[in-house]
């Protein structure tokens, strides 16, 4: 990244480094000042505190509110460029800091609906970016797609992922570990799924093995299906290793190439994964692999319905930076894509996004305080701004009530 050191409203050198390469700041001065505007506007109603580069301080909020520190006039241009990405890569950048960034955004997620004046979100389509055919999850780019992220080092995952290596959110009990909160929402999954002696188990997204190994366990044989190179590889061998290799079986594989017919259908937050166009072919696919009287049971990241639709098509910093080619469902659209396309019927759902806010506070307070760690892996401070800001806008997301997670169990009695 090459920025002008003259530049003049460039207050000091944005982060940069080999592995992140933050977009240079786009001069746009009569967007920056209509970021400015709404920006003041929204945080004069929200209890938080903002400094803003010139030392005034603006906000309702009191000692005790989340302070940001903005500390370049970057910050509005990249905003005023591209809001839904700008945000997130000023943070990249070091345009902007915060004592704590996942209380910080909190307030935003909270009032998210309402901080954007109507007449704007009527207008969105035409200054929001769309979603690049490029990240289509086609047999071919959804391996590109859930490469890009679970490829990146085994390694990394380990720094701040419980021993289990679980990658999704944990359901708390009273006085729990991390670890003992994820093996919890593991047997929850099982339980609900009648998987015991003798279950024939399919997971879709095998994570590093822990559920299947769970299952495996209780006497189930389990296929389990991923399409990270990175993960098949660990997976294999944390199973070797807990002595199960015997009953689970790590393939290669989309979800739209298995064979077969199972008891359980198990996919812990894979569905995000899939893409709205692809939901109808994977819940389809998972009604062709059960065998009768068998159950789905599902763990999935959901957002209200009408946020899913004006959504739908945006281009965010998530999708850049993080999961290209996501999507996040709603509960009505997971409900109308099953009863539209399969014989499969939501049974029951258990919502715990607060459990979620809790595990993305424990995964960025492991991934800050391992810094040097992932240092030596090979990553750069860009990098670790770009992630810590990910998970701290996916923490204040659930703990605003904007995003939830769910378990949910399907089967074809019900409905």
């Amino acid at each position: 990244m090459s920025i002008a050191r003259n530049d003049p409203y460039l207050a000091r050198p944005a982060v940069k480094g080999p592995w992140t390469d933050v977009p240079p700041v786009p001069h746009k001065p009569v967007r920056a000042a209509i970021a400015r505007a709404l920006f003041r506007n929204a945080v004069g109603r929200l209890d938080l505190r903002v400094e803003m580069p010139d030392g005034s301080r603006i906000g309702r909020g009191g000692a005790d509110a989340p302070l940001i520190t903005i500390h370049r006039d970057a910050f509005f241009h990249r905003v005023g460029a591209d809001a839904l990405i700008g945000f997130g890569e000023a943070y990249v950048a070091g345009d902007w800091d915060a004592d704590d960034p996942g209380r910080a955004m909190k307030p935003f997620a909270a009032a998210a609906v309402t901080l954007i004046p109507k007449w704007m979100q009527k207008l969105r389509a035409l200054y929001v970016p769309r979603k690049p055919r490029s990240e289509e999850n086609t047999l071919r780019g959804s391996r590109q797609n859930v490469s890009r992220h679970y490829d990146l080092s085994n390694e990394l995952f380990a720094e701040f992922l419980d021993e289990s290596m679980t990658y999704s959110s944990a359901i708390f009990g009273p006085g729990d570990s991390l670890h003992r909160a994820q093996l919890r929402k593991i047997d929850r999954l099982l339980d609900v799924t009648d998987v015991g002696p003798g279950t024939k188990v399919l997971e879709i997204g095998s994570g590093w093995g822990a559920l299947a190994i769970r299952a495996a366990r209780r006497g189930a044989t389990v296929t389990t299906v991923t399409l990270s190179s990175e993960q098949q590889a660990l997976a294999r061998q944390r199973i070797r290793e807990a002595g199960v290799q015997d009953r689970v079986d790590v393939h290669l594989c989309d979800y739209r190439d298995v064979e077969g017919t199972f008891d359980a259908v198990v996919s812990v937050e894979m569905i995000e994964a899939v893409g709205q166009r692809y939901w109808p072919t994977y819940f389809s696919t998972i009604d062709r692999l059960l065998a009768p009287g068998g159950r789905v049971g599902l763990q999935a990241i959901v957002t209200q319905h009408d946020r899913m639709l004006a959504a739908r098509k945006d281009y965010t910093f998530v999708h850049k930076y993080i999961f290209p080619g996501g999507a996040l469902p709603s509960l009505r659209a997971i409900d109308d894509t099953t009863r539209k396309h399969t014989e499969l019927r939501v049974e029951q759902t258990y919502a715990f996004g607060l459990d979620y806010a809790r595990t993305l506070q424990l995964w960025r307070e492991r991934f800050d305080a391992r810094s040097e760690a992932v240092d030596a892996l090979g990553f750069d401070e860009a990098f670790r701004r770009m992630w810590d800001f990910y998970l701290a806008y996916a923490e204040a997301g659930f703990a605003a009530g904007y995003l939830d997670v769910v378990q949910i169990v399907l089967d074809r009695k019900a409905g």
